[in-house]
């Protein structure tokens, strides 16, 4: 087992080791863990996210332990990383990786838990939320800001930005880190094509079209239909997806008659 923890917080060692031992069985479940599984534990008067990665394949395994740094050390990393550059994240605590003689088997990231917090998926589809243009435009600002400063959030869709009110002004930060890439500078078709996960919602996406145009000093014509196409793009290949599932399902079942 290798278990990193971040500077300050070594004396949570052996609590967080025996929260490991109980993470199948214990903890408040968050989301349906089809896919990654979070859990919420109350470690020695720390309320915790553990977040444990899906099992990968064989070859992953081996790429994983050998070749390239896992979902949760990125993780950890990449949050030091933007913490260090005054953007939010929730706290960093520790990350755990397992292996055996094949690759990796099991991986954890663990982080403070947030607290009064909502997702920006909850913003863009609720017309009534408070201040939901003002946070929509802060979003884009931040996104501005990662792009001024090389960082392009793969991940960039509506769950993986928490808002939390904080002194008057809303504070946005990002969580499933593992997927980052970094420039020495962004080309602005390639940041405006960042969007493309987020929605295919016109009315929100003209929001950030003219928000980011003003940010950057370019048309907002030119930054709306960019940022359009490439939602539309993201819907087909969504589409194409499903219909490749079925498929892949179907073909068995027609194979056994």
């Amino acid at each position: 087992m290798k278990l990193i923890i971040a500077e300050g917080l070594s004396q949570y060692k052996d609590d967080i080791l025996s929260t490991l031992k109980k993470f199948k069985s214990e903890g408040t479940l968050i989301g349906n863990g089809s896919r990654n599984v979070i859990k919420i534990f109350d470690v020695n008067g720390m309320h915790l996210n553990f977040k444990s990665f899906k099992q990968h394949n064989i070859i992953n395994r081996h790429v994983y332990k050998f070749y390239r740094k896992s979902k949760a050390q990125r993780s950890f990393e990449y949050a030091h990383m933007l913490i260090s550059k005054n953007y939010h994240t929730p706290r960093p605590v520790a990350y755990i990786e397992n292996h055996d003689f094949i690759g990796l088997t099991s991986s954890y990231y663990i982080t403070e838990q947030l607290e009064d917090v909502w997702t920006l998926d909850r913003v863009l589809y609720d017309h009534s939320f408070a201040d939901r243009e003002e946070i929509i435009k802060e979003y884009t600002r931040l996104m501005f800001s990662l792009h001024n400063d090389g960082i392009q959030f793969l991940d960039n869709s509506p769950n993986n930005f928490l808002i939390r009110k904080e002194d008057n002004k809303y504070s946005i930060y990002l969580v499933d880190l593992n997927r980052m890439n970094f420039y020495d500078s962004i080309h602005l078709d390639k940041r405006l094509k960042n969007f493309a996960r987020l929605t295919n919602s016109p009315e929100v996406i003209e929001i950030i079209a003219e928000e980011y145009a003003h940010l950057y000093g370019t048309s907002k014509d030119i930054c709306l239909k960019s940022i359009m196409q490439a939602a539309q793009k993201q819907v087909t290949r969504r589409k194409i997806k499903k219909v490749l599932k079925l498929y892949k399902y179907l073909i068995p079942k027609f194979s056994n008659h």
